[in-house]
Parts: C-alpha cells; structure tokens; sequence
C-alpha cells in the first residue's frame, strides 16, 4: 500500500479539478491565466532598461550598449516571471491562495519588488563596473563610496517612481484578474456530467 495521506489526494483531486476547469474557459481567459507572469516580467524588463539607460547618463558612460543593456533586461524579466508564477499564479491554480485581497498584494508586491526595485538596484552595479572599466566618470575614494552611491542614485529612483507606481498597480490589477477567471472558470459546469 501507498503511503499517501488522505489530504495528497484531496489536493491531488482538487488540482485535477481546478485544471479541467480553466481548461474549459475561452483561450483568451486561459492565456491571461497561463502566461501572466510573462507580462510581469516584459514591464520588469522595461524598467531594467529604463534604469540602466539612466544610470548610463549620470555616469557618462557610452561603450557596452548591448553587453549592458541585455542583463538589464533578461535578469529581470527571469526573476519576476518566476516569482510571479511561484507566489501567485502556482497558488492559483492549485488552491492555496483563495483570497482576492491576498492575490491583489501578493501580486502587487511582486511586481514592486522583483519587477521595479530590483531591476533599479541591478542597474548600479552593472553601471558602476562599466564607468570604472571605461573611466568615464570620476568615481569616489574608498571612505565615501557609499555617500556617492546614494547622491548618485537619487534623481534615478525620483524618475523611475513612476515607472516602479505602474509595474506594482499592474501587477495587483493583473492578480485581481486572474484571481475572477479562476472564481469564473470554478463557477463553469463540469463537462461530461448531466444534472437532471
């Protein structure tokens, strides 16, 4: 005999049906369900690249376009997209997160965290080494490294508040909505079964 708790194929049935479910819904509703992470991770991307274009003209730097402006964009487009199908759409679809408030923040604070604040604290780095390696801009002494990082960063992170306010509004927007097409698709009659 199996070692199964009684609970494993509880869930395992409930996943079953919850599958069969949003299987049943229109292929529009069901992409949305499916695939929105990867829209996490295309406005995650963007402000990756609109960090690191503006941290390129506050240190003056021109050279390595592309080898800087590639991590830019994949690294956060793979972060957010995976923390956002793991904390959100996973918990979806197997039943665990069953609460539209806690989906809206969830949600929300994933695309803050993941898809504005981290591609804009990934840009100093990537930006840094390139300044240094290209001495395109005067870099600190040792002591008040962390004083010209945080000068230096300042009128970056005014303008990507916009930018970072977007990504976490659409993130809880977009949690909301796959949250009301899983009630919907819930709601649907079971295919095959026939109430008289």
């Amino acid at each position: 005999m199996e070692n199964h708790k009684p609970d494993d194929t509880i869930k395992e049935n409930l996943i079953g049906i919850i599958a069969r479910k949003i299987n049943q819904l229109p292929e529009t509703d069901r992409n949305l369900l499916e695939h929105g992470s990867a829209y996490i991770g295309l406005n995650a991307a963007f402000c990756g690249l609109i960090a690191n274009s503006l941290f390129r003209r506050i240190l003056h730097v021109t050279e390595a376009r592309i080898a800087a402006g590639l991590p830019m964009a994949l690294i956060p487009f793979l972060s957010a997209n995976a923390s956002y199908t793991s904390f959100v759409s996973l918990p979806l679809s197997t039943g665990d997160l069953n609460c539209e408030t806690c989906t809206m923040t969830r949600a929300g604070l994933i695309g803050l965290v993941f898809g504005g604040l981290y591609p804009a604290f990934l840009a100093i780095p990537v930006n840094g080494a390139l300044a240094a390696r290209y001495q395109s801009t005067l870099l600190p002494e040792k002591g008040n490294i962390l004083t010209y990082w945080i000068r230096i960063s300042k009128p970056v992170f005014r303008k990507m508040l916009f930018p970072l306010l977007l990504q976490t509004v659409f993130a809880a927007y977009l949690g909301s909505r796959q949250y009301k097409l899983l009630i919907k698709a819930l709601q649907l009659p079971e295919q095959g079964l026939e109430i008289h």
